[in-house]
C-alpha cells in the first residue's frame, strides 16, 4: 500500500523547512490555485528569496509548467492580474470546466475559481431560442455556457480588452459555437446595441456592474428580459442595500422590486465582503441614473 504522503502544500513546506527553517516555511500559504498548466500562489514578500525553490517545489509535486505569485491587486476596468512568474515560463493555459474549454494567458488575463457555479448557471438559465447579451464578455466566462446551452441560442458579447477579447474569438471556435456568437470590440458603454432586442442580459463585473443596469434594461426585451448583476456587498445588510440602491437606478419604488429580484452569493470578496449576483426581472420602470449616458 502506498503511504499518505500528505496534502501538496505540506510537501511543500517539508521541503521549505529543510532549505529555510520551519519557522519560515509556516508562513507559506496551503491555498493554490490550479489553471490547466498553470499554478497561482499568494506569496508573501518576506519568502521572496525562496520564491525560485517554492515554485520548483510546486512544479514537481503537481506536475505543472508555470508557478505564478499574485503580488499586487486586479488592476483597471479590464481586471489584469498582477503576478510574477516563480518557475516555468509559459503563461498561456487551458482549463476545461463542465465541457468547456477555456484558453486564456494566467498572467494577463484573471480566472476565477469561485465562479465555478455561476458560469455552470448561466448555460443552465439559458432557454431555447433565447437571445443573449453579455456586457462584459472577457474571454466568455458566460458567452460561452449560454451559446452552448442550445443551437438557437445566439449570443452578442462585448469586450473591450483586447487581449481577453481574442481569446474570446478563439474560446468560441474550440468549443463549436462561433456561428452562435457576434463578438464586438469595445466599450459597452459607447457600442451601439439594439433596444428592446435581448431575453437575458450578463452584467459580470466586479466591483460593481450596477451603474451599467441602465444600458442592460434598454436593452432588454420590453415585454421581460432576465438581468443577471453582479456586485460586491458588505456580507451584513448588503443584500438588501444592493436592492435600494438598484431600485433607485432604475428610479422605481424599493417595492416595485418585491418578487423580481432573487439574490445569491457567489463567494467571499475581502473581509466583511461577498461577491454577489442579483437576477433581475424587467420590465421594473423606466432607467436612470448612473450609466444611463
Amino acid at each position: 500500500m502506498t503511504a499518505n504522503r500528505g496534502p501538496p502544500a505540506e510537501r511543500v513546506r517539508a521541503k521549505l523547512a529543510e532549505r529555510a527553517g520551519p519557522d519560515l516555511a509556516q508562513g507559506m500559504p496551503a491555498g493554490y490555485q490550479r489553471m490547466g498548466r498553470v499554478l497561482l500562489l499568494r506569496l508573501p514578500e518576506r519568502l521572496r528569496p525562496h520564491f525560485a525553490a517554492i515554485g520548483a517545489a510546486w512544479q514537481r509535486e503537481i506536475g505543472v509548467t508555470t508557478v505564478l505569485t499574485q503580488v499586487g491587486p486586479i488592476r483597471g476596468e479590464a481586471r489584469r492580474p498582477t503576478v510574477e512568474v516563480i518557475a516555468g515560463g509559459p503563461t498561456e493555459t487551458e482549463v476545461v470546466e463542465h465541457g468547456i474549454r477555456w484558453r486564456f494567458d494566467a498572467a494577463r488575463i484573471m480566472f476565477a475559481a469561485g465562479n465555478r457555479t455561476e458560469r455552470l448557471r448561466a448555460g443552465r438559465r439559458v432557454a431555447p431560442h433565447e437571445r443573449v447579451l453579455d456586457l462584459f464578455a472577457g474571454i466568455g466566462y458566460f458567452t460561452l455556457p449560454a451559446a452552448r446551452a442550445h443551437p438557437t441560442v445566439r449570443v452578442r458579447a462585448i469586450e473591450q480588452n483586447p487581449e481577453a477579447y481574442r481569446y474570446l474569438i478563439e474560446n468560441a471556435r474550440i468549443n463549436d459555437v462561433a456561428d452562435r456568437v457576434e463578438a464586438t470590440l469595445g466599450d459597452n458603454r459607447t457600442v451601439e446595441l439594439p433596444a428592446g432586442r435581448f431575453d437575458r442580459v450578463f452584467l459580470g463585473y466586479l466591483p460593481s456592474a450596477l451603474p451599467w443596469v441602465p444600458i442592460a434594461v434598454r436593452a432588454a426585451r420590453p415585454e421581460g428580459a432576465e438581468l443577471h448583476i453582479h456586485t460586491v456587498a458588505d456580507v451584513r445588510g448588503g443584500a438588501e442595500a444592493t436592492v435600494g440602491r438598484l431600485a433607485e437606478i432604475l428610479g422605481v419604488p424599493r417595492s416595485a422590486l418585491d418578487g423580481r429580484t432573487q439574490i445569491r452569493r457567489v463567494k467571499p470578496y475581502g473581509p466583511g465582503r461577498d461577491h454577489l449576483v442579483v437576477d433581475l426581472r424587467t420590465p421594473v420602470g423606466s432607467p436612470s441614473g448612473p450609466g444611463a449616458g
